[in-house]
C-alpha cells in the first residue's frame, strides 16, 4: 500500500470517527420514555457545552437525578441555528445539552462535577476527535450563586492541579437555548452501532461512569 493510500484511509478514519459523520443506520432503540413538557417543568434546568452533543446527553442521562438531557446550541448570537451550521463553524454556537434535573436528587455542584469530570477542560476548541469553536467547553450559568460554584470548582482544580495545563473552559451567564434536530435527540440510544459512538462516546462515557459509579442511575451501572 502506498503513502497516498495510507493517507486516504487515514482521513476516512477520521471522518468516520467525527461528531458531523451522517448515519444511514436506523434507531435501534425505540423504547425510551419522555417526559412531557409539563412534566419537565417542575425540575431544575442547567446548561453545559464539552463537545458532540451525542457523547455529552449520554453522560448526563446516566447521572442519578436527572430526569432529560436534550441536545442542542448555545452560546452564540445566531438565531434559530442548524446542525449543519454549527457544525461547520458557520455561527459563534457551541454544541450544547439542556440538563432537566432534580435538586433533590441532584445539586447543580454536582452536575458541575459531572461536566469537568468528563471531558478534558483544557484543550482549546477540541474535544476528542472533533475540532472547532462548536466543541468549546462552556459551564452557564442563571445566576450568582451558580456562576460561583462553577469559579469555585475551577478553582479548586488548579489549586489541586488536577490537570497540568490551564483550564480554558468559558463561564458565561445563560441567554437562550435552541433544541437540535429531533435526529441528535437520545443519538446514543438510537444508534449504538454508529462508529462515532462505538469509538468515541461509549469509551467517553465508560470513563464517566468507572471514575464516578457513586452518581450513577442503578440503570446504569
Amino acid at each position: 500500500m502506498n503513502v497516498l493510500q495510507t493517507s486516504l484511509l487515514g482521513i476516512l478514519g477520521l471522518v468516520t470517527i467525527s461528531c458531523q459523520s451522517k448515519t444511514s443506520s436506523q434507531a435501534k432503540n425505540q423504547n425510551l420514555v419522555e417526559l412531557s413538557s409539563s412534566q419537565l417543568q417542575q425540575y431544575e434546568t442547567a446548561y453545559f457545552a464539552s463537545g458532540c452533543f451525542w457523547c455529552v446527553e449520554a453522560v448526563f442521562e446516566s447521572v442519578k437525578g436527572v430526569k432529560e438531557v436534550v441536545s442542542g446550541y448555545s452560546g452564540g448570537k445566531e438565531k434559530n441555528p442548524t446542525y449543519e451550521d454549527v457544525g461547520y463553524g458557520r455561527t459563534t454556537h457551541a454544541e450544547a445539552v439542556e440538563v432537566y434535573y432534580d435538586p433533590k436528587v441532584v445539586s447543580f455542584k454536582t452536575l458541575v462535577k459531572v461536566f469537568f469530570g468528563s471531558h478534558d477542560p483544557t484543550t482549546l476548541n477540541r474535544q476528542g476527535p472533533d475540532k472547532g469553536a462548536q466543541y468549546r467547553s462552556i459551564a452557564f450559568y442563571k445566576n450568582d450563586s451558580e456562576m460561583k460554584i462553577i469559579e469555585d470548582y475551577i478553582d479548586n482544580l488548579q489549586k489541586n492541579k488536577v490537570y497540568t495545563s490551564p483550564i480554558v473552559t468559558q463561564v458565561k451567564p445563560f441567554t437562550i437555548f435552541y433544541k437540535a434536530e429531533d435526529y441528535h435527540q437520545d443519538y446514543e440510544k438510537k444508534h449504538p452501532n454508529n462508529s462515532y459512538i462505538r469509538n468515541v462516546s461509549v469509551p467517553r462515557l465508560k470513563r464517566f461512569q468507572q471514575k464516578f459509579p457513586e452518581l450513577l442511575k442503578d440503570s446504569a451501572h
